[in-house]
């Protein structure tokens, strides 16, 4: 296992590193204070099979406490890291957290970021079955959750992912309900009417940064497509994104590759009427976030998933007015950010 401490981020986030007081602004804008900036740390850690590692990112202050502990993991396509630690308008979802007081971590599923490519992604896409579906992906999530807990000595943490990976979170709090405080849903899968508005064949897929800025905007209104991402927002996190992937970046233009089990798993499970997991088996509290205008993971699927919550202690359901399946880095993240931060920090 390497494991890399205190190091400057890899993707422009060196403003973000470093673990003393500062001159700064806090993140609630009020300049002039003194705040202490989250130390950042980076771990490679072994999943379950041989030769592939995954990597981990955490962002703390110095006296977080060991019951506020909180894992991110990715949708379906791009990596953890440029979802939940770009520091657009000069703060991520990670620093936000991690400055109100939470051990904030994220990781890169195989396949994705800065963890290993599994061997297939070196052969043409044709030449292999889908690969990292669903079940995979629960099996990393639950390496990085024992790295976690074993480096904090801590019973549990906080779970939050987005898109497939609240498939993933969900599936992985059925099978490990001790180890879970809090759940969030972040955009959540369930059973489809209409086709997904993602494709391949294959091992894996590979997208464009032009592919790319069409999903995101698929299902805005014209009159509102021009003010939904702040100015250069999307071109620092394509920038940022497509830089993760050593061979695709490398091609003129760049792409980023993909493994296809999500889509695998679409087609075996949400596409055929079979959910994944059973929401009545969740016994920790849930928070699922959606926006107005996610044509990925559409209305009503939040609404069936919060339906279904009915071992929770207690659930919640925000919609975000003028959003995408992008929020996150939109002109209303603050709306997400916001109601995750106070969900999380109830004390219930």
């Amino acid at each position: 296992m390497k494991t890399f401490r205190a190091v400057p981020a890899l993707a422009g986030l060196l403003a973000c590193a470093g673990s003393t007081p500062s001159q700064t602004g806090s993140s609630d804008g009020r300049a002039g204070l003194m705040v202490e900036r989250p130390r950042m740390e980076e771990h490679l850690i072994p999943s379950d099979t041989a030769g592939i590692q995954l990597y981990l990112r955490n962002k703390r202050l110095q006296n977080a406490s060991p019951d506020r502990i909180l894992l991110f993991v990715h949708g379906s396509t791009y990596p953890a890291e440029t979802s939940f630690d770009l520091p657009l308008g000069g703060i991520s979802f990670m620093d936000f957290l991690a400055r109100g007081g939470w051990d904030v971590w994220l990781v890169d599923l195989r396949g994705y970021g800065r963890s290993t490519r599994p061997p297939e992604m070196d052969q043409p896409p044709a030449a292999n079955p889908a690969i990292v579906t669903t079940d995979v992906a629960v099996r990393d999530v639950a390496s990085a959750v024992d790295f976690i807990l074993a480096q904090r000595k801590a019973p549990k943490l906080a779970l939050m992912g987005w898109s497939w990976g609240t498939t993933i979170m969900a599936g992985y709090t059925v099978r490990n309900p001790g180890k879970v405080s809090k759940l969030v849903l972040y955009a959540p899968q369930w059973l489809r009417t209409t086709p997904s508005i993602i494709s391949g064949e294959g091992a894996y897929r590979t997208v464009s940064m032009d592919s790319a800025r069409d999903r995101w905007l698929k299902g805005v209104p014209e009159d509102k497509k021009k003010d939904l991402i702040p100015a250069g927002w999307f071109e620092q996190w394509a920038q940022a994104t497509f830089a993760t992937d050593p061979v695709g970046s490398k091609q003129d233009p760049p792409v980023l590759r993909a493994p296809n089990g999500t889509l695998r798993d679409t087609k075996e499970y949400w596409s055929s009427g079979k959910p994944y997991y059973d929401p009545a088996q969740i016994k920790a509290p849930v928070l699922i976030v959606h926006a107005e205008w996610d044509q990925d993971l559409p209305n009503p699927m939040p609404r069936e998933v919060f339906s279904r919550l009915t071992s929770a202690p207690y659930r919640r359901l925000v919609e975000i007015g003028e959003g995408t399946h992008t929020v996150i880095m939109e002109k209303n993240r603050d709306q997400l950010f916001n109601e995750v931060r106070l969900f999380l920090d109830e004390l219930r």
